[in-house]
């Protein structure tokens, strides 16, 4: 009987993703957890499916001091989900380890703390937008384009990339770039820019209605955004740690 070759089911490989960090500063379940319940009545949405890794390396506590299985258990209620940790001291790490929290490595091996965009997370990951080829623009950076309107429930990443949308970002959509964002229509979903951490750039909109907007971590949801010119021309910049708007024109 002659043998047969059965079809390839799977291939490994190495990735690079960007995630949230949650930078620990409090040991206890009971005192993170509410103030991430906040994040979520604050900006339904923001957090909900979002892969996220524990930060410790600012954490000022003992190994066993730390409920780590109350933590899982907890982020998991709030539909977040936990896959790692990044920093800490070893006994940290083997305590975060017993608790199904891993600590992760980057590609080389070399222990890292993951750049956070922001908001990543209205979606879950199988919705993500596979990404056009960048080309690059006159400022000398790479830029996306996307022509087509961004539907509810899909999102968008320009890594190492400006975004250029020339369509309408409808509600439950989410675009993030980390450089600027540059929307030539009705921005209404979420506009996420510098999320590789760069404070400089800028979110553009010839119809600003966002339902979020952050840039390089800091964010603002829709009842914060006080006396941004909405339905109008506008532009977002960081001021030190203050989110502002200005008419564009």
């Amino acid at each position: 009987m002659s043998s047969q070759t059965l079809p390839e089911a799977f291939r490994l490989r190495a990735g690079n993703f960007n995630l949230l960090v949650l930078r620990l500063l409090d040991p206890r379940p009971e005192a993170v957890l509410p103030a991430l319940g906040d994040q979520f009545r604050r900006a339904p949405g923001f957090l909900r499916f979002a892969p996220i890794v524990i930060g410790l390396a600012d954490l000022e506590a003992a190994p066993e001091e730390v409920n780590f299985r109350g933590l899982v258990e907890g982020l998991h209620k709030l539909e977040i989900v936990p896959i790692g940790t990044s920093g800490g001291s070893q006994a940290m790490k083997q305590a975060a380890q017993h608790a199904g929290l891993p600590p992760l490595r980057a590609v080389g091996g070399a222990e890292t703390e993951p750049a956070a965009p922001p908001p990543e997370a209205a979606v879950p990951p199988a919705a993500v937008e596979a990404a056009p080829r960048p080309d690059f623009s006159g400022s000398g950076r790479a830029a996306m384009l996307v022509t087509e309107p961004v539907r509810s429930g899909q999102r968008i990443y320009a890594q190492g990339a400006d975004l250029i949308v020339t369509a309408t970002v409808n509600p439950g959509a989410e675009i993030i770039a980390d450089g600027n964002i540059h929307v030539y229509g009705a921005l209404r979903g979420r506009a996420v820019a510098g999320a590789a951490d760069d404070a400089t750039a800028r979110i553009f909109a010839l119809n600003f209605d966002p339902e979020l907007v952050a840039i390089a971590g800091f964010y603002a949801v829709r009842e914060g955004l006080g006396d941004a010119p909405i339905g109008k021309p506008t532009q977002v910049r960081l001021e030190g740690e203050e989110m502002r708007f200005a008419p564009l024109g």
